[in-house]
């Protein structure tokens, strides 16, 4: 049974409730990736922020990224994963909530993160298509 400790990438970077938009656009742009976890003070995990949601949530809307926060962005409880939760669960979670990314918790804390990517390197191709057909293409 592989985990979904086995297909994540593991550590993950958060940005802080408290950064600017700016911030996470920067560092999204160094790490090359298109959503970032958003962390409390108490480092848990509070939301996750894409790229979309700063174009879409900040800059159609003419508010200025360099003064509105991440944590302004963090709606709701986050959907997340266990760390030992297997395979069939991490797609079943994701076609189930429709997202494209999940954060793996182990003892309440963040380890890493599932892409579509992970997916892709570490399931086989009917999985990925299934997943891809029911998440992506339904939009």
């Amino acid at each position: 049974m592989t985990t979904a400790r086995e297909i994540m990438h593991a550590g993950a970077t958060c940005v802080k409730e408290d950064e600017t938009l700016m911030d996470a656009a920067l560092r999204m742009g160094e790490l090359d990736v298109g959503a970032l976890p958003i962390c409390g003070p108490d480092d848990r995990l509070h939301g996750i922020i894409t790229d979309r949601d700063i174009v879409v949530k900040c800059l159609a809307k003419g508010k200025d990224p360099h003064r509105m926060t991440a944590g302004q962005l963090a709606q709701g409880k986050p959907i997340t994963i266990g760390a030992d939760a297997d395979t069939g669960q991490v797609l079943q979670m994701m076609q189930d909530h429709r997202i494209r990314r999940l954060p793996v918790i182990e003892e309440h804390r963040l380890v890493g993160m599932i892409s579509e990517a992970d997916l892709a390197r570490h399931l086989s191709d009917d999985q990925v298509g299934h997943f891809v057909e029911s998440v992506c293409a339904a939009r």
